[in-house]
């Protein structure tokens, strides 16, 4: 099968790299502050884990809040960010490294490239976006990385409740809900990712009927 975009040796030189995790976010700067609160307690446990992190590239929302975060606790952090959100005031000034690509659709592609597990923190259209693309990719088997989605005060359970929709009435198997996972809480989400051994979901059915 055609590999996608997940293959890309990072390692220029000799030194070892540590593992990234792509954290998908709200850029939102009027969000509750118990959504803060958990960004940034993600962005703790990414560093104390081992972990460096990938984001957007924003330092306003809750990717401004884990970023921060990260770094402060050790974490190399990388944003990804288009052309048209290259802007003072939006896009970060203290991350790591920043790469600015042509547009959305490559912002997602390198966001992928460079990192070996993902999760999405609550977000808007954006971020349901990109949480979705990586779960079909999966499933389409162009990767097999852990995917957490982090449910923080409830906010993805009507999501998850549309999942189910999907396989109650047969527009996706069962087994589909191998390809993520969903937590409660940071800590959750961190044990998952550590503790990931991927398993094949088996999709005869799929396949078939293309």
């Amino acid at each position: 099968m055609k590999n996608f975009d997940f293959d890309l040796n990072l390692n220029m030189g000799n030194q070892p790299q540590k593992k990234a995790i792509c954290v998908f976010c709200s850029s939102s700067e009027v969000l509750d502050n118990s959504y803060f609160e958990v960004a940034k307690q993600m962005g703790k446990l990414i560093a104390e884990n081992g972990f460096n992190l990938v984001h957007g590239g924003g330092m306003i929302g809750l990717m401004g809040a884990i970023s921060e975060s990260s770094q402060k606790y050790g974490s190399k952090v990388t944003g990804v960010l288009p052309e048209r959100l290259n802007l003072e005031g939006i896009a970060s000034e203290t991350d790591d490294e920043i790469i600015i690509t042509k547009d959305m659709a490559d912002r997602k592609t390198e966001m992928r490239k460079r990192s070996e597990a993902f999760i999405a923190l609550p977000g808007g259209f954006g971020t349901l976006e990109e949480i979705s693309e990586v779960i079909t990719l999966k499933q389409l088997k162009y990767h097999t990385k852990p995917i957490v989605i982090l449910n923080t005060n409830e906010f993805y359970s009507p999501l998850i409740q549309m999942f189910e929709k999907f396989y109650e009435h047969s527009f996706a198997k069962v087994e589909y809900r191998n390809l993520y996972f969903v937590a409660k809480t940071p800590e959750e989400a961190i044990q998952y990712i550590n503790d990931y051994k991927y398993e094949e979901v088996k999709d005869k059915w799929f396949f078939k009927n293309l």
